[in-house]
């Protein structure tokens, strides 16, 4: 497609808002995420022919892999444990960081905790706030403790003024609050357009690559929960980081998504307070803190974040529903999942929830969607609905089939040994499950009818 502009005929394409797939034209629904008008007009760069630009195409040499020596670039410990935990060690030198969360979880206050830290061990950080005046972040850096001198502020939005700042100051770390709000004056359009964020962050990855910065971008999350921006912007980068969290509750979890210098499988804990973040070195203790004892519908299960086992509350309700349709409310749990343990529980254990609604949560504002949940999910509901405590030194885990059957989940030993240390001394777990470490007792069960039969909630094929 074609328009003019000033005289000349200008060659433009639509772009897709949401998830930046090309389109030769413009139609209603974008056919690759299927957002409804989203699509956007962009112009298209003319390339010269080969004949006639006169460039030279310059071809790099290929080698050999084993001629190749691998990477000497070393971690930089952040000096935040729970930072230097989830990237596997800190930050490397010239890599790219993005990180994303919902508004008001602290994505801010992380960087700036991050930045006073870098700035503690010696070096020299340049934080760019492109959304917030110089004055709030003043404010925020006094409430963390955070006002050094070799912490540098700017205010710039232009990805131009930023490379002269980095010029002059030659810092350490550069953090970009955030990349949709910073624009590339060459490349036109208005910040957080499809072409300027890609355009933007592809001009920062370049910069930190030849400085070898460490560079971390804060980003936005559209209302699905994904990054804003093109799907390149996730690309192009080495290290996507989510934050995630109520922002009623204290608890921050710091999820890898992307790595290319580690595994994805590890996570940071955070507390907020009013001193802002802080690592939280025993998160089971925090989730039980307030755990109330022998009451009906309360389960602990030891769930694995990571590497990491968390010990987690289950805790279930039941009460006679006034409509025809009963409610399912799931918080912090699958409620695909919590249907499908309803049913099996009807159908193999003869409990009949079909007049109940059923409320289930996980305290603390975690999440147990992982399959290892579904017995203490279980389990809870069973203790609510004949009004019996399981036991206050309990933990389960397993699977549950649909046929009922029990299933075992990774990591059993590790997730036992952390109930150990908790002071648990009994596990409700599949039949097939090995010799756990010293100091629990395992009751062992091929089915979920007799997994509830053993802990004494109901007789084997009982039913409510």
């Amino acid at each position: 497609m074609t328009s003019l502009s000033a005289g000349h005929r200008v060659r433009t394409s639509f772009e897709c808002s949401s998830c930046g797939a090309p389109h030769p034209s413009w139609v209603g629904r974008c056919g690759t995420c299927g957002d409804w008008n989203a699509l956007v007009e962009v112009p298209v760069a003319r390339s010269g022919s080969a004949s006639g630009s006169g460039a030279v195409l310059e071809v790099g040499k290929a080698q050999p892999m084993s001629a190749l020596s691998p990477d000497e670039s070393s971690v930089v410990p952040t000096g935040i444990a729970e930072v230097d935990r989830a990237f596997g060690g800190g930050l490397v030198p010239g890599s790219v960081t993005l990180l994303g969360g919902e508004p008001g979880v602290g994505k801010s206050t992380l960087t700036l905790q991050l930045a006073a830290a870098r700035v503690r061990a010696g070096g020299r950080v340049l934080l760019v706030s492109a959304e917030e005046s110089a004055a709030q972040v003043r404010l925020r850096a006094e409430r963390l403790g955070a006002v050094y001198d070799g912490l540098w502020l700017a205010d710039d939005t232009s990805i131009e003024a930023i490379v002269s700042h980095l010029d002059e100051l030659r810092p350490d770390l550069l953090i970009v609050d955030s990349v949709q709000t910073v624009h590339l004056v060459a490349e036109g359009g208005a910040p957080g357009s499809i072409s300027q964020v890609r355009a933007s962050a592809q001009r920062l990855v370049s910069e930190a690559k030849t400085r070898s910065l460490a560079t971390v971008l804060i980003g936005h999350l559209t209302k699905d929960g994904s990054l804003a921006g093109p799907k390149t912007l996730e690309h192009v980068v080495d290290t996507v980081a989510e934050l995630a969290g109520d922002r009623h509750q204290a608890l921050r979890m710091l999820r890898i998504v992307k790595h290319r210098f580690g595994p994805t499988d590890e996570i940071g804990l955070f507390s907020m307070d009013a001193d802002g973040l802080q690592s939280v070195a025993d998160p089971s203790r925090l989730f039980l803190a307030d755990r109330a004892t022998d009451v009906p519908g309360s389960v602990v299960v030891p769930a694995l974040e990571g590497h990491r086992p968390l010990l987690l509350e289950v805790q279930a309700l039941v009460v006679r529903s006034s409509t025809p349709h009963p409610r399912r409310s799931p918080q912090g749990l699958d409620g695909r999942r919590l249907a499908l343990l309803l049913a099996v529980l009807e159908r193999r254990v003869g409990i009949d929830l079909s007049a109940l609604d059923v409320y289930a949560t996980v305290v603390g504002g975690a999440q147990a969607t992982e399959p290892a949940a579904d017995l203490p999910l279980a389990l809870a509901v069973v203790s609510a609905v004949v009004g019996r405590p399981l036991g206050s030194d309990t933990v389960a885990l397993a699977e549950v089939g649909l046929g009922g059957e029990l299933r075992q989940v990774t990591s059993t030993g590790r997730r036992l040994s952390e109930a150990v240390r908790l002071g648990f001394h009994r596990a409700v777990v599949p039949a097939s499950t090995q010799d756990p470490p010293e100091g629990i007792e395992l009751v062992r069960a091929s089915t979920l009818a007799e997994a509830v039969a053993s802990v004494g909630l109901l007789s084997v094929g009982g039913a409510c």
